[in-house]
């Protein structure tokens, strides 16, 4: 990372992410030393966009979607060829939609995934534990999670391996490796082909109906009126991405951290009581997901002044580890009294799935641990790391025990 303009109240900063990461020298190491440095700056990347770096500026913006608008969440993408719902939405429509959704992932429904997730999560555990080594990512994290959201959403388990190389070339790419998106824009493309051919299959026959969301979304209404086909499957777009890699990406950082801190792995061994906390703290310390919005009007904020059109990206691991809100914010403590976590965001856009997510990787310590209580990363082994299109992810964990 290299400072390229000095002494501005919102300065110029030019930064790149490596692709390998070692314990301690990961993007969140690299993220707090620009926070130290700076609450505001601007970004020379692609057209330029400003960056938030502190707990209070991210929480003010992301509350105040007037003027800071998800109509664009890309921050390299000011005036994308998509919109993804209802994440590209602002009030009222937004909170709609939300409506509209919730039921599916409210606290009651989730509570009775309760067996079958941990039943699936029992069922890969047991499946590796007699090996003494896994890929943690591609042999548990990208198949736990999201093998419970496909049986939400109505897809065939048995496409897993497809779903997960469109969820790649969707989110995580770079400059260098889709510089002008197309890869991107086409794996959207197939993935939305898909959903609307499996929707005119459930129309044309019923009985292929079941109780998911793709056989629900044919009968969504919103203010009296059915949901159009391209809003349907622009939502199902959205879903289908988030339910194939957050939790996946969470869940692989919090492994790494455990494999490389003994003390507070044993500690969740000896007591699983403490890992519903310490899975709080650790969606603190590693919060994945890095906000983009539109500026909708000129304003002067904190001193910097952004013009409507701008762009402006608001990592949340900035407003996670602010050493002003939280006491050694940088440091995993699984026994950190309660605190508003932000891992989830805040706002009228805070994640609508954050119940099932919390279950899911509660489960998955639990299970993990009552099995395999005694592990680390392969000795030689590399942990790799992206940053791709808006969630900070694990490609590689090699685990052994």
């Amino acid at each position: 990372m290299t400072q390229s303009e000095q002494g501005a109240t919102c300065p110029v900063v030019r930064f790149e992410f490596s692709p390998v990461a070692t314990p301690g020298e990961s993007f969140f190491a690299q993220l707090d030393e620009l926070r130290r440095e700076h609450r505001v700056f601007r970004s020379d990347e692609a057209q330029g966009y400003w960056v938030l770096a502190r707990n209070d500026l991210i929480v003010e913006a992301l509350q105040h979607p007037e003027t800071f608008s998800s109509v664009a969440t890309v921050p390299t993408m000011p005036d994308p060829p998509f919109r993804w719902i209802p994440i590209m939405l602002d009030p009222p429509g937004h909170t709609k939609w939300r409506r509209l959704l919730g039921g599916w992932f409210s606290p009651g429904r989730t509570a009775k995934l309760e067996t079958p997730v941990r039943e699936m999560c029992t069922t890969l555990v047991d499946g590796l534990v007699d090996g003494g080594r896994c890929e943690f990512v591609a042999d548990f994290a990208a198949r736990f999670p999201t093998t419970i959201f496909l049986q939400i959403i109505g897809l065939p388990v048995s496409e897993l391996s497809r779903f997960m190389a469109w969820e790649d070339k969707i989110l995580h790419f770079d400059s260098e490796t889709d510089p002008d998106y197309s890869q991107m824009m086409t794996a959207m493309n197939e993935v939305t082909a898909m959903f609307s051919s499996l929707i005119a299959e459930r129309r044309a026959d019923p009985s292929r109906r079941a109780d998911d969301i793709i056989s629900a979304s044919l009968d969504w209404q919103i203010d009296g009126r059915p949901v159009s086909d391209d809003d349907v499957l622009s939502c199902l777009l959205l879903l289908f991405m988030a339910g194939l890699d957050t939790v996946a990406s969470q869940l692989s950082f919090m492994l790494h951290h455990l494999a490389t801190h003994d003390r507070d792995r044993r500690a969740l061994v000896e007591d699983p009581n403490r890992i519903p906390g310490a899975v709080e703290e650790m969606l603190r310390a590693h919060a994945i997901v890095r906000v983009g919005r539109k500026v909708a009007r000129d304003v002067d904020f904190h001193g910097c002044p952004m013009k409507a059109g701008d762009m402006v990206s608001m990592p949340l691991a900035f407003a996670s580890r602010d050493e002003d809100v939280f006491q050694d914010a940088t440091t995993v403590d699984i026994d950190r009294p309660s605190f508003a976590n932000l891992a989830f965001g805040a706002g009228p856009h805070r994640c609508l799935g954050s119940h099932l997510a919390r279950r899911e990787l509660v489960v998955a310590l639990e299970e993990w641990h009552r099995r395999i209580p005694e592990y680390q990363v392969t000795p030689g082994a590399q942990v790799l790391e992206h940053a791709g299109n808006g969630v900070y992810g694990v490609d590689s964990l090699p685990l052994s025990w």
